[in-house]
């Protein structure tokens, strides 16, 4: 897909539609991860990139949200078992409470200039959400809200963790999508502070594993049409290489 526009204030094709430009960066250690986050924000806000999403796999992390506001009383596993499970615990800005990372698990970073005619936090998760559910549907997996919960679920379990951070309506943080996840490690913690409500993937829906960059390409597609943007994809993982 040829790009008509150069770097700038706005980035555009000439046909008025803006880029969304999916970087895969594969397995990337948390905070590095959260390094290129606060870069691309800084650039995006200056027009140095287009919007962008990154779509990437942690190693073993458990975070909490600014709800959680330090309480670790949602994780269950002892020091000594998450030091022994190789798992480590970091503090971030995103919304939410706790959750966790891993291989298997699709996470996606949207850096997204919402100005000027989406400036609304609500409007935006639920665009999140939308764009996971149709993603999902491609698998014949009929996912869902569930009102006053954040997330996607399908019955009572939770598909797909959301939390978000917005900086004068630049977004990053975003979303987790259980693929082929291994969920033992969920029972470290209570998943994003609810107790009473399971987690669950696409592998276990399916009965099979997911191969992750397929679901990748399932979500930026989905990602981008919810969005409206155009789809491109990066000539280098990581911006500048």
């Amino acid at each position: 897909m040829r790009r008509l526009a150069a770097w700038g204030q706005e980035v555009r094709y000439t046909d008025g539609v803006r880029l969304l430009e999916v970087r895969h960066l594969g397995l990337v250690p948390y905070d590095e991860a959260l390094a290129l986050q606060q870069a691309l924000v800084e650039q995006r806000r200056r027009g140095d990139v287009p919007d962008t999403l990154l779509l990437l796999e942690h190693p073993h992390v458990i975070t909490f949200g600014v709800r959680a506001h330090g309480d670790r009383t949602h994780v269950r596993a002892t020091p000594e078992r998450l030091a022994a499970e190789g798992v480590a615990l970091v503090d971030t800005g995103r919304g939410g409470d706790v959750t966790y990372h891993g291989p298997g698990q699709l996470v996606g970073y949207p850096i997204l200039d919402l100005n000027p005619d989406r400036r609304d936090l609500h409007r935006y998760v639920r665009d999140l959400e939308e764009a996971l559910i149709r993603a999902v549907s491609r698998y014949g997996v009929a996912a869902r809200r569930i009102p006053g919960l954040t997330g996607v679920w399908v019955g009572d379990e939770k598909l797909a963790a959301i939390g978000v951070r917005l900086s004068r309506w630049i977004t990053s943080h975003g979303f987790a999508l259980n693929v082929n996840t291994d969920l033992r490690f969920f029972d470290l913690i209570v998943p994003c502070g609810i107790a009473d409500r399971g987690v669950t993937s696409l592998a276990r829906l399916l009965g099979r594993p997911v191969p992750l960059d397929e679901v990748a390409g399932a979500v930026a597609e989905s990602c981008a049409e919810v969005f409206e943007r155009r789809l491109v994809r990066a000539e280098s993982p990581v911006p500048g290489a």
